[in-house]
């Protein structure tokens, strides 16, 4: 196979995974918890009802879709305490209880403030009293942060309800389809649009402080990197080099991004330096390299190169030098992520046509595959390292624990959705 042919079918592999239809909010589903999920009480908190939206649902809905805790239904709490020392315990014991979390919702510095207690009503111990101010328009915002206190406080992780997923999705058919950016919470509300256009978009990764998105863009007809500022919409395109423009990464301090160009003829990792736009190429093989992504210290890459024949990972100095090969089981290993503690790293993996998700121990570089397939692709951590996200077929995102013992799935209703990258 010629190169053209070869660089060809990639484009057209990867243009396979964005094609799809509608732009709406995506819903999500717990497909599998863990046993013995942790049972605890979220009880109403007191004056809440003015809200424009109930804190202690979004709470319970949120520990839920965790997979990790079991919340007690409002209809079966017998009563309704708003302060600790309201809290009987014998009562939430026969109930089944481990936590009660019970709070209030008072006016204070122009907005709100959520104060709220969790209580350990096996030990009769107070676990954490926190007081979180919010503005009118941030309840769910807010719900979720507290969600977060919750999490750590009785798991000792840090949660991720607070963040936010981008993904891409598409409307229409033939020459009415739209594809379109988004970003929306991460339980599938508030979806905004960061961008729409009639050609592809591809590829979006968020930078380390959360503010800006780099994407793919196709709306010229060729390939072209932005950088767009969420807060603003204002964006900047980075690189529209002839031939390849793609897969563009943050580097963790977010000075640079890594990206793939095919400027020189062949597709090759590039680390480009965003205040200045110089360009540092980082491999220079003859075989297709791609899919950058950086360590946590910012000192290595790694990407796919099937320079060995077949799609596999390997890792380079972020300065250039030669590349280690990583992955050697299965006959196709793709999109390499590190974890946010950068002990593993999450991967596509293939063997025989079947493509799912699994994660490397880079300690030990055993391989522990966590989904199912078929067609699986486009993994990325949490913040906290709790959960992988990815794009399954039939236009589904879906997340699993990485233990692989809690499942999520995430759908647009009569549509598809693509190229998930979860906020820091």
């Amino acid at each position: 196979m010629s190169k053209a042919c070869a660089i060809a079918r990639w484009v057209s592999f990867l243009l396979l995974f964005v094609a799809g239809s509608a732009a709406a909010e995506l819903q999500v589903q717990i497909s599998q918890g863990v046993e013995g999920a942790i049972p605890v009480a979220i009880v109403p908190f007191a004056n809440q009802e003015g809200l424009t939206d109930a804190i202690s649902q979004i709470v319970s809905a949120d520990l839920q879709r965790s997979g990790r805790f079991r919340p007690l239904a409002e209809s079966a709490m017998r009563e309704r305490p708003t302060a600790p020392d309201q809290i009987q315990q014998a009562a939430w014991q026969a109930l089944g209880q481990d936590f009660v979390v019970v709070g209030q919702i008072q006016p204070g510095g122009g907005g709100y403030e959520a104060d709220f207690h969790v209580v350990d009503v096996i030990r009769g111990t107070l676990v954490i009293s926190y007081k979180l101010p919010f503005g009118r328009a941030e309840t769910r915002q807010a719900a979720h942060r507290i969600a977060d206190v919750i999490y750590k406080a009785i798991t000792g992780e840090p949660g991720a309800f607070a963040t936010r997923v981008a993904y891409v999705s598409v409307s229409g058919e033939g020459a009415g389809r739209r594809y379109h950016l988004q970003v929306a919470d991460t339980d599938g509300y508030n979806p905004q649009s960061v961008i729409a256009s009639n050609e592809p978009i591809m590829s979006p990764a968020w930078s380390p402080d959360g503010t800006k998105i780099a994407y793919v863009s196709f709306e010229t007809r060729t390939s072209a990197i932005y950088v767009q500022t969420l807060a603003t919409g204002e964006r900047r395109k980075v690189s529209d080099a002839p031939g390849i423009n793609g897969a563009p990464a943050f580097s963790p301090d977010g000075s640079k991004l890594a990206l793939t160009l095919s400027k020189g003829g062949n597709p090759d990792i590039y680390v480009m330096n965003l205040g200045s736009g110089a360009l540092n190429k980082i491999t220079d093989y003859s075989g297709i390299d791609t899919e950058p992504n950086w360590s946590r210290d910012g000192r290595s890459i790694v990407f796919t190169s099937d320079r060995g024949g077949k799609p596999q990972l390997y890792l380079v100095s972020a300065s250039g030098g030669a590349a280690e090969r990583l992955t050697y089981d299965g006959d196709y290993n793709a999109r390499g992520v590190f974890s946010p503690d950068g002990r593993s790293l999450a991967m596509v993996h293939g063997k025989g046509g079947d493509y799912r998700i699994a994660v490397m121990d880079l300690a030990s570089r055993a391989l522990r595959v966590l989904t199912n397939g078929p067609l699986d692709e486009s993994p990325g951590f949490a913040p906290n390292g709790s959960m992988i996200l990815y794009a399954a077929r039939r236009g589904q995102l879906a997340a699993v624990s990485i233990d692989g013992k809690v499942r999520q799935s995430l759908r647009i209703e009569g549509g598809a959705v693509r190229e998930p990258a979860w906020s820091p």
